[in-house]
């Protein structure tokens, strides 16, 4: 297993590996038409986390399994082309790091991989100056984040092209 910052040039392999993750892993919590419509929107590769140097990828046998990242810019969620992204910068002293767009090829789920990329994004946020921690998570994520210590503060519709919504939980914690 190796975890390593992902690149501009995995782009397409990260939109597979989203789309494979949402289609399957979200299938109990969300409709087939919100699963669709979200992906490229709520659901999708944002290439400024890459060029940040925020986003990672973890590779097992040559193959993006999982990614996740973490973003000091004001934008709770979404891809590239996602509607009202805001990129501007967050202040450390008072705002809290976004954690942002996780995913786990489902062949590859509940083996770790969500908690390692979790923990490598907690601390460059801690090492970047942050001191608390926010996301917006999927119903599906919801457990897994309160598992690692993130509290619910409010839920939310993420809106999708096709008019309908995606609920979401946003969740905060201290940096540590």
């Amino acid at each position: 297993m190796i975890l390593r910052l992902a690149t501009l040039d995995d782009a397409t392999a990260l939109e597979r590996l989203i789309a494979d993750s949402v289609r399957t892993l979200q299938a109990r919590e969300y409709t087939v038409e919100q699963r669709d419509a979200a992906l490229g929107t709520v659901f999708g590769v944002d290439r400024q986390l890459i060029r940040d140097g925020t986003y990672f990828a973890i590779e097992e046998d040559g193959a993006i399994v999982a990614c996740g990242g973490w973003s000091r810019r004001k934008t709770l969620y979404g891809s590239d082309h996602v509607a009202g992204k805001d990129d501007a910068w967050l202040d450390p002293a008072v705002d809290a790091a976004r954690i942002r767009a996780f995913f786990v090829h489902p062949q590859w789920a509940r083996r770790g991989h969500g908690s390692r990329i979790l923990e490598a994004c907690e601390a460059a946020a801690r090492e970047a100056g942050f001191r608390k921690l926010e996301m917006a998570a999927t119903l599906t994520g919801v457990p897994f984040y309160a598992a690692r210590g993130y509290v619910e503060v409010e839920r939310m519709e993420a809106p999708l092209p096709n008019g309908a919504s995606l609920e979401v939980v946003r969740m905060s914690k201290a940096a540590g």
